[in-house]
């Protein structure tokens, strides 16, 4: 399939691995490794691009250095999707930022019809300053509306790599974080996947 944006082109990865959707709001059979079919809006940019992890991975391999997720930050959300891919377990990254309050929100509308039987998890900093602990109280209750199933934890960390390596201990499968922590992300996976596969379950979901 051509791909019809020249953001898509930015990643600089072959053509295959990377699938562009623009649904307004993607449908309850939604499978990130079929381009998208019926109808859809044509006009404007892509709502998602999803990628292959693991062909991403393969083929970043073969480079001296994750450039093309390292550095390629841009509107569109991206979803770096494993074979199976699942939302029956999130893990929502709220960091108290207006990113990432807007970050949520935009999921639940793209993600809404697919997250209905979801269990949800919030991970939120030990400390929220008192100007943030409405809107954190806000998005709890916006997941929790949106999901079957929500839970809300504090801890606090600050690498993307504690998130990856909680999402894998508890079976989560769908991280939703920003893309303020790409490049991290992007080194995180770079170097644990290589020659492993640590977790088959857990995809990927960042935007701005």
């Amino acid at each position: 399939m051509e791909l019809k944006s020249p953001q898509a082109l930015r990643f600089g990865l072959p053509e295959e691995i990377v699938k562009e959707f623009f649904y307004e709001k993607l449908p309850p059979s939604f499978a990130p490794s079929i381009p998208e079919l019926g109808i859809y809006r044509q006009e404007g940019d892509p709502t998602l691009f999803a990628l292959d992890l693991f062909k991403t991975l393969e083929w970043l391999h073969d480079k001296d250095y994750p450039r093309p997720l390292g550095n390629e930050v841009c509107a569109i959300p991206v979803m770096l999707s494993v074979p199976d891919f699942s939302t029956e377990h999130l893990l929502f990254h709220f960091d108290g930022s207006p990113n990432s309050v807007e970050l949520i929100r935009k999921f639940i509308d793209l993600f809404g019809d697919l997250i209905k039987e979801s269990k949800a998890t919030i991970i939120s900093p030990n400390f929220i300053p008192k100007s943030k602990i409405r809107e954190e109280r806000e998005i709890i209750q916006l997941v929790t509306s949106n999901t079957k199933e929500t839970s809300f934890i504090k801890f606090n960390f600050s690498r993307i790599g504690d998130f990856w390596s909680y999402g894998v201990k508890n079976d989560c499968t769908l991280l939703v974080t920003t893309k303020n922590y790409q490049a991290e992300l992007a080194k995180v996976l770079f170097h644990f996947y290589q020659g492993k596969i640590w977790s088959n379950k857990l995809s990927f979901y960042l935007s701005v």
